[in-house]
């Protein structure tokens, strides 16, 4: 027997003020499409926002249903649009951040499980690492440089083979 560890390496910075020129503009675009989250039953509102190899910013907020499993998240909403309607166009960053009704949130917010899964399929087809930046409504900013950071031991693609 051998215990290992995983480690998650993870960037924190202050606030959005610190990113890049391109991290902080794709957040706020993440921030913008929260406002537009149809969450009338969690009162959660998630928004998130992709930047393609081809410079096209697209976002996308959760959309909830009275029948819960039937709603879908903000970043498989906004990556699932932007394969269908950018095929063969690697995403290269997503941006997801949240508010609350009844409270401010804080801390960064990361994607369900169900995302990461997503996430990690996008990178496969990318062919490249993508970047996750994370956060609230309002504070820090969480940095991941890959999905594996976020979800380790990733179902991939060659186990289906």
């Amino acid at each position: 027997m051998k215990k290992e560890q995983f480690i998650c390496p993870y960037v924190v910075y202050d606030g959005v003020e610190e990113l890049d020129a391109q991290d902080a503009e794709l957040m706020r675009v993440a921030h913008e499409a929260a406002k537009t989250a149809y969450a009338p039953y969690s009162k959660f509102n998630v928004g998130a926002a992709v930047r393609l190899a081809n410079g096209v910013i697209m976002r996308g907020s959760n959309i909830e249903n009275a029948a819960y499993p039937s709603g879908l998240c903000a970043e498989r909403t906004v990556l699932f649009a932007a394969m269908s309607q950018y095929p063969g166009v690697a995403v290269e960053a997503l941006a997801v951040t949240a508010f609350s009704r009844s409270k401010t949130i804080a801390e960064p917010v990361a994607p369900c499980g169900a995302c990461r899964q997503v996430m990690v399929e996008v990178e496969q087809v990318s062919k490249r690492p993508l970047r996750v930046i994370c956060q609230g409504e309002v504070g820090p900013v969480m940095v991941f440089d890959g999905v594996e950071s976020l979800m380790p031991f990733i179902f991939l693609d060659k186990f289906l083979s």
